[in-house]
């Protein structure tokens, strides 16, 4: 078997010295950026895994730290009710085991001063929220040798343990709802489509339909906003202007086309059906109140922060990926 690869051999692919490689991994602020990413860049491809002395089992839980990174920017992190869910849940979880937690959010344009101190032994394990395709930190902390958890799937192709939702059958039992309740002409509005969790309940909705004979179905994308929601559901009723059902992959969204839907003069159920995503507060105060898939945020995130501190204690991470049921909740809207 080979020999892993060396912090020296990490420094000659990125044609910079040992000294300079070393400084990026401390995360010192005496490296500029494209340095730095010229760093980074070299140990993902060659596979580099900094070496970290593994806690015992005994050590003392006060003397951790875990960071919670979120792959999203700022007004996102304070607007999207997901990951005020997420993050509080996190909390409640690591500060009853002694265990605080810093929230850091990283976008592809700031992976690069968000990687350093998160790769160089700054923190003891990491929460990744929301990991999605083409993000430049997802590769790094997969090979950087820190503990780490993803609260939902990863990208596909990034070994990665997780904590997830079923959120394929969450989508197969919003589209048997429509189906059951005679709905012939169903359109979709997704979420980013780089977002793995996104895409498994369009998938599993449209996989659904396709199965009962609706192939060709409808789908405007969103980005989980209520202004995207609107935006969607307008495009949509240009299109297929007789719709009788729509199905959108969150509640936020969802809102937002009930609201389009009435300024269109459609009846929300009578005329259109519309199904969420989440079971966020929104969907119980909404009016016609929401019907919409509950996913458990609150205990994947729990067993997810439980599992880091397995692995930040022992040096192993537990094996297996949990996956928790999803719920559908029938209310008025469908």
């Amino acid at each position: 078997m080979d020999d892993p690869p060396t912090l020296a051999q990490v420094a000659a692919a990125a044609g910079v010295s040992p000294a300079t490689a070393s400084r990026v991994l401390t995360g010192s602020v005496r490296v500029s950026t494209s340095t730095r990413r010229q760093v980074h860049d070299a140990m993902s491809r060659l596979g580099y895994v900094r070496r970290r002395a593994p806690r015992g089992v005994a050590s003392r839980r006060c003397d951790q730290l875990i960071a919670a990174v979120v792959c999203e920017s700022p007004p996102r992190l304070f607007t999207e009710p997901f990951y005020a869910r997420v993050l509080a849940a996190a909390e409640d979880t690591l500060t009853g085991h002694g265990v605080p937690m810093l929230i850091m959010t990283a976008t592809p344009a700031t992976s690069t001063i968000t990687a350093p101190p998160l790769v160089a032994g700054a923190v003891d394990g990491i929460l990744l929220i929301g990991a999605r395709d083409r993000h430049p930190l997802m590769v790094t902390l997969a090979a950087s040798g820190v503990p780490i958890r993803g609260i939902g799937r990863p990208p596909d192709g990034l070994d990665m343990p997780y904590v997830d939702m079923d959120n394929r059958d969450g989508g197969r039992q919003a589209a048997e709802h429509l189906l059951l309740g005679g709905r012939r002409s169903i359109a979709a509005i997704g979420g980013p489509p780089g977002l793995p969790g996104a895409a498994d309940r369009l998938d599993g909705f449209l996989q659904t339909l396709s199965r009962a004979g609706m192939t060709n179905v409808p789908v405007a994308y969103g980005d989980f906003s209520r202004a995207s929601g609107a935006h969607a559901m307008q495009w949509l009723l240009g299109r297929v202007p007789h719709l009788d059902a729509v199905f959108a992959g969150s509640d936020t969204m969802a809102a937002a086309v009930i609201q389009t839907l009435r300024r269109a003069g459609r009846r929300v159920p009578d005329d259109v059906a519309v199904i969420g995503y989440d079971d966020a507060p929104i969907a119980r105060h909404v009016s016609p109140a929401l019907t919409t898939v509950r996913q458990p945020v609150e205990e994947v995130t729990a067993v997810a922060a439980r599992l880091l501190l397995t692995a930040t204690a022992t040096g192993d991470s537990p094996p297996g990926n949990p996956i928790l049921p999803t719920e559908l909740v029938i209310r008025e809207s469908a």
